[in-house]
């Protein structure tokens, strides 16, 4: 196995950078599934005859292990190197839909939150930080368009294996159109088969991205760029910080706590966007002006905007600096939550347009995050940083679902809620908004105690 050793990956003299990106999307796309589980999510209610949170359960564990197995294994990610490391993604992200499939055919819950959920979350969090620090390293010119390119992936993978998984369940069950009904629903066995499909499509297509990636040698720097032009304000720093040494400082916190925040807000459309627009528009009579379909279509654009929002304000930031787009992020996105909260109910195009842009803001503020760790702590131990800042995911995973399903639960039942029963939800976002983006003005470059020492930094790249 000495192929994935970080020595037998160094790119060879003239070798075309623009060659990573799609190696890092091919991981990213192939993890973004984890956003996609919506689709088997009934079938699998059925086949154990169990409610929506004990199968909702499987996504949660998994987004809580991305966190853990970022931040715990970030550390070995980087000294590894992104080859290694993407491997074993593969292996654990393959695994895990293996496992899961051993317990749907064997009917045994618990099967499938070890393989889904613990194996497979493991391999979610090592792929998704093992691209993003070489990427940084081969774009040092535009660090936040680089891993805004890779993060976009985790954001489209379910545009891709939401239609996919749905085509292959029809296939395995045999699915006719002309006598299956709109309600038809994949049975357990078709689930069984889909995952075993996709764990091997999903090792074989990462494995693109572990034969392709390269590190660039030392000192390399792009053609006819200057480093010294990268420092054009003090919030970017030439100088080092260990993974061990960021989180003792203010700026780890205030970044996560900014991070947290802001996912939690975003949480608050992605979990509850289907039956939400239908809320806000429904009338005195009871009924929905936005049947199933239009609601579905609804969720489909805020996926776009996620993924898009992951590329345009991640790459905006290398022009204006990431401390004003998380500003943005949070100030812009208060307002716009005022906005929905108030008058989202009078407009369809208001309502669809505000919640778009906001959840572009939530995909941003994943892709810039790496780039604004790059800015402050420098690329020596980028990758664990990130690894240990998506422990505010994880949190923001379990705080923003409790928040609006607690808060939402107090206003009614599901069916009967309308616009102004959204108020204290939104109002609740606008808060924390705004704590976040009082955090962000209090993020300062970290003290120069905390740099590593030159002659240890010579000695830890001689060592890799």
């Amino acid at each position: 196995m000495n192929w994935l050793d970080r020595s037998r990956s160094m790119a060879p003299p003239g070798f075309n950078r623009w060659l990573i990106p799609p190696a890092a999307l091919a991981v990213h796309l192939c993890i973004g599934q984890a956003y996609a589980t919506s689709v088997y999510k009934s079938a699998l209610i059925g086949h154990f005859g169990l409610s929506q949170t004990a199968i909702g359960i499987i996504f949660s564990i998994a987004i809580v292990m991305l966190g853990l197995s970022a931040a715990i294994m970030g550390t070995w990610v980087e000294r590894s190197g992104p080859r290694k490391s993407m491997f074993v993604a593969a292996s654990f992200w393959g695994a895990g839909f293996l496992v899961g499939a051993a317990g749907i055919f064997t009917s045994q819950l618990w099967l499938v939150y070890l393989g889904y959920g613990v194996i497979g979350g493991i391999g979610l969090g090592i792929g998704y930080i093992s691209p993003v620090s070489t990427l940084m390293k081969w774009f040092p010119d535009r660090p936040g368009m680089a891993t805004g390119m890779a993060i976009m992936g985790f954001g489209g993978g379910a545009l891709i294996a939401s239609p996919m998984s749905s085509a292959l369940l029809k296939f395995f069950d045999g699915f006719n159109p002309a006598t299956d009904g709109a309600d038809w629903i994949a049975s357990g066995n078709s689930v069984g088969k889909l995952f075993l499909t996709l764990g091997v499509l999903y090792f074989a297509v990462m494995m693109y991205g572990v034969l392709n990636i390269r590190v660039p040698a030392p000192g390399w720097t792009p053609r006819g760029w200057d480093p010294s032009t990268a420092k054009v304000s003090a919030m970017v720093t030439t100088k080092q910080v260990s993974a061990a040494n960021a989180i003792k400082t203010r700026s780890f916190w205030l970044v996560w706590a900014v991070l947290f925040l802001n996912v939690t807000a975003g949480i608050g459309i992605l979990e509850q966007a289907s039956p939400m627009i239908q809320d806000f528009f429904r009338g005195a009579d009871g009924n929905s002006a936005v049947n199933a379909a239009v609601a579905a279509g609804f969720v489909g654009m805020l996926s776009i905007g996620n993924m898009a929002g992951r590329f345009i304000w991640s790459s905006t930031s290398d022009v204006i600096g990431r401390k004003r787009i998380y500003m943005v992020y949070l100030g812009a996105g208060a307002v716009f939550y005022v906005v929905l909260a108030f008058f989202g109910g009078s407009s369809m195009l208001l309502f669809v347009a505000m919640a778009v842009v906001i959840i572009s803001f939530y995909g941003g503020s994943f892709s810039t995050a790496p780039a604004y760790l790059k800015d402050l702590f420098g690329t020596f131990q980028v990758g664990a940083i990130h690894g240990r800042l998506l422990t505010a995911w994880s949190a923001a995973g379990i705080a923003g679902p409790l928040i609006v399903n607690g808060l939402l639960d107090a206003q009614g039942k599901p069916g009967t809620m309308n616009a102004h029963n959204y108020l204290p939800v939104l109002l609740t976002m606008v808060g924390l908004l705004a704590i976040g983006f009082v955090a962000s003005t209090l993020i300062r470059p970290v003290d120069a105690k905390y740099h590593e020492p030159e002659e240890e930094l010579a000695s830890a790249r001689k060592g890799s």
